[in-house]
């Protein structure tokens, strides 16, 4: 599919912050899933953006400016992909594969989530496919997708207990329940064309990858029970979502902050018209 995908974060400041710092992880790299036809990033700012690669290859862009009341960081571009069956090949791999099964903070077991996590892996025997498999949609049955509850900040442990989450979430909870089974996994962020039609999106998405001996990295995206497909567009990868945020930084003076997304992901050269983001596919 060749997918047009346009990214729009803004920042308001009241009063304006004396100076901001952010990290930009907003632009997807070519794999043999996806072509990156186009791509560009502007900033409503005067600033410059500084291209660097992170520890796990991805590309980020640091923005620097102030005193500045408003920032409006727009990323869009055209990007081609195709269905692997959710298998990740000719990406640049610069960790052994048993580093990621590192816990953090916010991808930490609770005993309920060992629990099940345990039975999965011993029902499944050897065959870790299949316990991904069954993983992925004991999450989508045991989970609401709901925008209230959580944050950025909470942890798969949190979310599991309110049984109530967003995609970050969902995939936090798939990452940890794949570490404390003995199978590395991590979080990726990117894009996702919606199957109802849907173009207007409030936020970006968020799935899991787990690795698979004799097959490699898969993708598997637990919010919509299914693995990644061509309607994934893959743009950072990181131990949780801290490592993946398209946008990440801090500010100095000013008071209130506010901040507002907007994503559109259509196919190209098809127009459709401005729905509400359902719950279940954010």
């Amino acid at each position: 599919m060749r997918l047009r995908i346009l990214h729009t974060t803004t920042y308001r400041y009241e009063p304006p912050a004396t100076s901001v710092i952010q990290i930009l992880r907003m632009t997807p790299c070519s794999h043999d899933g996806q072509y990156v036809a186009e791509w560009q990033i502007d900033v409503s700012t005067d600033t410059r953006l500084d291209a660097h690669e992170d520890a796990f290859g991805n590309v980020t862009h640091v923005l620097s400016c102030g005193p500045v009341g408003d920032i409006r960081i727009t990323a869009e571009g055209l990007i081609e992909t195709h269905d692997t069956g959710g298998v990740l090949r000719g990406t640049d791999e610069r960790f052994p594969v048993g580093m990621f099964l590192r816990d953090t903070d916010l991808t930490s077991v609770n005993p309920a989530m060992m629990a099940v996590a345990r039975q999965l892996r011993s029902e499944a025997e050897s065959d870790t496919l299949g316990f991904l498999h069954t993983l992925m949609t004991e999450i989508g049955d045991h989970m609401t997708f709901d925008e209230d509850p959580t944050n950025s900040g909470t942890s798969a442990a949190e979310a599991f207990t309110l049984k109530r989450g967003v995609c970050q979430d969902y995939a936090h909870i798939f990452i940890a329940c794949a570490r404390t089974s003995g199978v590395p996994a991590r979080f990726v962020s990117g894009h996702f064309l919606r199957s109802d039609g849907t173009v207007h999106q409030d936020a970006g998405h968020a799935w899991a990858e787990a690795y698979v001996p004799d097959l490699g990295w898969v993708g598997f995206d637990p919010a919509n029970s299914i693995c990644a497909t061509d309607a994934h567009v893959r743009v950072a990868i990181g131990l949780d979502y801290l490592g993946a945020a398209p946008v990440r930084g801090t500010r100095y003076g000013g008071g209130s902050e506010t901040l507002t997304v907007a994503v559109k992901v259509e196919q190209a050269g098809r127009g459709g018209p401005s729905q509400s983001q359902s719950q279940r596919q954010s």
